[in-house]
Formats: C-alpha cells, sequence, structure tokens
C-alpha cells in the first residue's frame, strides 16, 4: 500500500512539474502602451501693430515752403473777396482741386449756387477760417501724403479737450457737431495740399 502511495505521490510530482514547464513555455503577449504626442505648441501671435497717434500742428514754420506758399496765396484770394481769384489758384494746378462731389467744372457757380444769399462769399469766409485752423500731416512717405486742414478731419471727435472744441466750434456749430459725433467723424469743409505745393481739395464730406 505504501508502494503504490509513494508511486502515485510521484507520478503527481511529475505532472506537476511538466505542467509548470508547459505553463512556463506559453508566454503572454505584451504591448508597450506609448500615451499620444502632445500637440504642438500653436506659433505665437504677431504683436499687434501701435497706432502712430496723429500730430495737432499748429506751427507754420514746420509746413514746407511749397506748401506754405500755396497756403499763403489761397488765404491771399479768398480774403480778397473775389471768388474769381480763388478759382486763379484753383487753376494754376496741373489739374483743377476737387470741389464738389458732383463732378462740377465751375467752382465759383458751384459756391454760389450752395451759398446764394452771399452770392458764394460766404464759401470764401469758411475757406479761410479752414486754412487758420489746426492742420495734420497724414500718409508720409506715399503717394497720398497730405498736409490738411482742419486737423478735426482726422482727428476722433469723440476725444477732443475743450479747448480743441473751441477752435472746432469757429468752424462748426454745436449742433453740426452733435451730428458728426453720431455719423462718426467731421464732415464739413476741408483743404488738401500736398507736400509739393498742389492744392488737391476743398470739399465738404468724410
Amino acid at each position: 500500500m505504501r508502494a503504490r502511495l509513494c508511486t502515485l505521490a510521484v507520478t503527481i510530482s511529475f505532472a506537476l512539474a511538466a505542467g509548470g514547464d508547459s505553463l512556463a513555455q506559453n508566454k503572454v503577449r505584451t504591448e508597450t502602451i506609448r500615451p499620444p504626442a502632445a500637440p504642438a505648441a500653436p506659433p505665437p501671435s504677431p504683436a499687434p501693430k501701435t497706432a502712430v497717434p496723429i500730430e495737432i500742428i499748429t506751427d507754420l514754420a514746420r509746413l514746407p515752403p511749397r506748401v506754405a506758399r500755396m497756403r499763403e496765396r489761397i488765404l491771399e484770394a479768398a480774403r480778397s473777396g473775389s471768388l474769381d481769384k480763388v478759382v486763379t489758384v484753383m487753376q494754376s494746378n496741373e489739374t483743377m482741386p476737387i470741389f464738389s462731389h458732383g463732378g462740377g467744372r465751375d467752382p465759383a457757380a458751384y459756391w454760389k449756387a450752395n451759398y446764394p444769399d452771399s452770392e458764394g462769399i460766404e464759401m470764401l469766409a469758411i475757406l479761410v477760417t479752414i486754412l487758420e485752423a489746426s492742420f495734420v500731416h497724414v500718409d508720409k512717405g506715399t503717394p497720398q501724403e497730405m498736409y490738411v486742414w482742419p486737423s478735426f478731419a482726422r482727428l476722433p471727435l469723440s476725444g477732443l479737450s475743450a479747448n480743441e472744441k473751441v477752435e472746432l466750434f469757429r468752424i462748426v456749430t454745436g449742433s453740426d457737431y452733435r451730428k458728426m459725433l453720431v455719423s462718426g467723424g467731421y464732415n464739413f469743409y476741408r483743404v488738401g495740399i500736398g507736400p509739393d505745393g498742389t492744392w488737391h481739395f476743398f470739399v465738404a464730406g468724410n
């Protein structure tokens, strides 16, 4: 009996040993899992360009000689009260300065039609007042470079100081100013003279 038990024990031990080797031979497949790569950071946005503030100029000595000369010629003609003299200055350009948005060819007739009570003379008073105001030098270094009167033509009206409003109210009324705030900017008459002394426009609008 004991011999059978011993034989059985040896058999079981051998079977377990054989089974262990079999289990050891059945290797489990493994797979290395890598986390997804982090998305590349977007390139930095370019720094926003800082708007260059427009300088209000009152010093006439800063005008180029040709611009200063044209301004004086216009003022001299306008102060004379003669529409024809102003037109003569306009005609001294290679091209007629813009004076209306309707493509008119006769400035004197246009001014008389718009200011019939003064036979157009009121327009000359406006021209003098405009050219006696502060001005700005805009679009420097471009074909559109210009000296523009009054400075309000290129300024946000909502930010005017009290003394700047005094100058503005020499040109327009308080009621006009309120309407301009609603419409988005100065829309009365303005004058533009190029750096070479060419008179480009005397016209109302934005």
